[in-house]
């Protein structure tokens, strides 16, 4: 086991780690560089654990010296241990880093919106889901539900973020994700012979609680984001408009709670 003790916050074996909440800086640092296709950083003992298991390989661990037992029982010989003094550690990533281990992971190859069609069966779609900690909770649940792909139109944000994964318990981690252009992407997975479900209160939705799909049907729920919701021309792509009924005088839920209610009644029990 490698594990490097870290007293300099300027260090540069840490460089990967600082300012963690800059957008900007970590676009640049977490970007395509000239030898790899990306980086991204998982925050949390869950997470890590998790990732530690996905398709992306680990690059380092950043820990707290006060958890280094844990640690090392965790990571063991898959990653060096980057070892820091709480003090230092939060310097490094610019708050209070209370769960006190980060790691960062190599993105590798995007995966092809083609492969995530033709494996997927239950599918989660998104259109204008910018919001990390919403992407998150929508991948959570999406996994809860057995969920087997997750598709974006170019405006949702990065699943691979860290608040994306943190939120999501690292469970994103383990859904095949990738861009599709859009809205066309709707008609793509019609043509596959996936039924696609737009979650919407538009006026002639038809109630969830209707929809009665057959036996093996593959299918995709298609959500927006919080508060405009999805635009005309996605709902028009879709084979399916569909609302959950609510209380009088409530049109929305929460977009991962409205996602939560739409996977339990459209996804098939997980084997």
């Amino acid at each position: 086991m490698t594990v490097i003790r870290i007293t300099d916050p300027a260090d540069p074996r840490v460089a990967e780690f600082r300012r963690l909440n800059d957008g900007g800086y970590r676009r640049q640092v977490e970007g395509p560089g000239p030898f790899h296709k990306g980086i991204f950083v998982a925050e949390g003992w869950l997470a890590i654990d998790r990732l530690l298991t996905s398709r992306y390989a680990v690059r380092a661990v950043l820990i707290d010296s006060a958890r280094l037992e844990r640690a090392t029982e965790l990571v063991g010989e898959r990653a060096p241990l980057l070892v820091a003094d709480r003090a230092v550690l939060d310097e490094i990533v610019g708050f209070a880093l209370h769960r006190g281990i980060v790691a960062s992971a190599e993105r590798g190859l995007a995966v092809h919106a083609a492969n995530v069609i033709g494996r997927g069966r239950r599918l989660v779609v998104l259109e204008g889901v910018n919001d990390a900690e919403n992407l998150g909770s929508i991948c959570r649940n999406a996994a809860a539900f057995g969920a087997d792909g997750l598709l974006l139109d170019p405006t949702s944000c990065d699943p691979l973020s860290r608040r994306a994964i943190r939120v999501s318990v690292g469970h994103v981690l383990a859904l095949p994700s990738a861009r599709v252009s859009w809205p066309d992407g709707l008609t793509t997975l019609s043509e596959a012979g996936i039924r696609t479900v737009a979650l919407t209160p538009r006026v002639g939705s038809v109630d969830i609680d209707d929809v009665h799909l057959d036996e093996g049907q593959r299918v995709a729920v298609v959500l927006g984001a919080e508060g405009p919701g999805l635009s005309d021309d996605a709902i028009d792509a879709c084979d399916l408009a569909v609302r959950i009924p609510m209380a009088r005088g409530i049109d929305s839920l929460n977009v991962a709670s409205a996602a939560a209610v739409a996977f339990h009644r459209l996804f098939a029990p997980p084997s």
